[in-house]
């Protein structure tokens, strides 16, 4: 389906400024959607003004929908000559009422609902103002057909649908100065409260008013001022939100938490503003605490595997250390050699442990890790003369699962390369990094490819890595061909010198990580 974005630069002629304000409503017109119990159709005029195209559509979430299709793309048109019907999704003839709301400025209803569709509904239409200029008109749809004697939860959220839908009328919803909302902000069905001018509370819905129960409420709601009996609940409670009282008054379109005895309830403050003055104020309510006792325990979560991490990294640069004391005990020069490979590989996986501690998930960015390994195993090569190891290209976010094993890859390489390709002597070593990332629906499309050269003196004629004694690339070929399931080809360079070539499945990495 193409974005609301693509849909007004395709069929109208709205500037940045109105598809913004559009894209506002739309994002928060779930609210009078489920207020009216009604369908929300949003119409711009066509770029020749010479009709109107459906832009978004919802549906309310506490009634029956009035629309089984969908209608975004549809257009409504007086003169169909000259209009190739390939180009355009579906055409309709004209909407008296939707004309009426745009040329008259006003909100327009008809009297008897429309049976058309086989069911009964109601139709209603709000003009769409921003600066006083209109830029639509919404379609407000009601099925009848469930229709009853409205209860009094009912009566006040037609009346508050009423009041949000002038406001609309009026340019002064969706609020140019709200705050950021919460993740997960409370819908309607959460709880709703109806304040007067003074903050008092003249409705509370079933639900909203469990929720204050919960925070240790005992009187009666309704007839109070919230923003008070909020304050006095929240005392109790070790944390509270500074925004909390005013939030709670409906002066501002904001959110705030309150706590109180281990209750967490999330509000939203509507203030409704008719004409300039604002009439009354919506409090949606929601009990939040199951979610952020999860949300807490995540973080400590969280908090517990970076410390693992630090820990692991510590103890990995303590066994390095004591690998590199009893290294200088020795006079082997053979088993200095391979303590000090060893102090390599230890330090290499340290290195992707010290990334885990500052991140808050198995995710770190393999660049960083890719240059100090690097680095690390050319200081401690043997060779006497100045080596210089460069990168080009980049890794990017790897899951620690290919990352600790990449890292002693990386190090493994770096430090043959040193020590068998270069010797005694200078040189450079170049490492070639190519990332293709696919995309969701290509599966073993992403993968990684590592290319390491030297300049060196090459490979020795009855090389062969099957049958290889090198430690170091025996553990290459484990980790590349058994762990990571890639490929792995040592060939000589084009000028002399050795390239190692590798090959890494992305999509085998992701895979992993979803079925931990």
């Amino acid at each position: 389906m193409p974005h609301l974005s693509d849909l007004i630069r395709r069929h109208t002629s709205l500037k940045q400024a109105d598809l913004e304000w559009i894209h506002s409503l739309v994002s928060d017109w779930q609210l009078l959607a489920d207020l009216s119990f009604a369908d929300l159709v949003l119409w711009v005029r066509l770029r020749g003004d010479d009709g109107w195209v459906a832009i978004a559509q919802m549906r309310p979430t506490t009634g029956p929908t009035a629309f089984q299709d969908d209608l975004v793309e549809t257009v409504l048109c007086d003169d169909m000559s000259g209009v190739d019907p390939r180009s355009l999704p579906r055409v309709v003839g004209r909407r008296a009422l939707i004309d009426r709301a745009w040329e008259e400025g006003r909100i327009c209803r008809d009297g008897d609902p429309d049976w058309s569709g086989g069911v009964p509904v109601r139709e209603e239409t709000v003009p769409v103002r921003r600066e006083g200029r209109l830029i639509g008109v919404i379609q407000r749809s009601t099925n009848l057909s469930s229709a009853r004697t409205p209860s009094r939860l009912e009566l006040t959220y037609l009346q508050s649908a009423g009041d949000l839908a002038q406001m609309i009328a009026e340019g002064a919803f969706p609020f140019s100065d709200q705050g950021p909302l919460m993740v997960r902000s409370p819908r309607v069905g959460d709880g709703l409260l109806r304040l007067d001018q003074n903050g008092e509370v003249v409705y509370a819905s079933p639900n909203a008013l469990s929720a204050y129960r919960r925070l240790g409420l005992t009187a009666d709601l309704v007839g109070g001022r919230l923003d008070r009996t909020t304050s006095e609940l929240a005392v109790q409670g070790e944390a509270r939100d500074e925004n909390l009282t005013y939030t709670a008054s409906g002066r501002a379109p904001q959110e705030a938490e309150v706590e109180a005895r281990g209750v967490t309830v999330q509000l939203r403050a509507i203030p409704l503003v008719i004409d300039g003055v604002r009439i009354a104020a919506l409090v949606m309510v929601r009990d939040v605490t199951e979610l952020r006792r999860r949300e807490r325990e995540l973080m400590t979560k969280d908090a517990t595997i970076r410390e693992i991490h630090h820990r692991v990294k510590n103890n990995l640069q303590t066994v390095a250390a004591l690998l590199r004391l009893q290294s200088r005990r020795l006079d082997v020069p053979e088993a200095r050699t391979a303590l000090d490979e060893a102090v390599g590989r230890v330090g290499s996986i340290a290195i992707v442990h010290e990334m885990l501690s500052h991140t808050p998930d198995e995710v770190v960015d393999f660049d960083d890790i890719a240059d100090r390994v690097m680095q690390m195993a050319a200081e401690v090569s043997t060779t006497k003369g100045s080596v210089i190891p460069r990168r080009t290209g980049g890794f990017g976010l790897l899951n620690a699962l290919v990352a600790t094993p990449l890292s002693m890859v990386l190090a493994e390489l770096v430090q043959n390369a040193v020590e068998h390709g270069l010797g005694q002597g200078p040189g450079r070593i170049e490492v070639r990094v190519r990332r293709y990332d696919a995309g969701p629906g290509f599966p073993g499309s992403s993968r990684l490819e590592l290319a390491v050269s030297d300049d060196g003196g090459g490979l020795p004629e009855d090389f062969d890595l099957e049958g290889t004694k090198s430690l170091g690339l025996q553990i290459v070929r484990t980790l590349i061909v058994g762990e990571l399931g890639g490929s792995l080809e040592i060939e000589p360079k084009d000028g002399g010198g050795t390239e190692v070539a590798i090959t890494l499945p992305l999509d085998r990495e992701e895979g992993e990580t979803l079925r931990r």
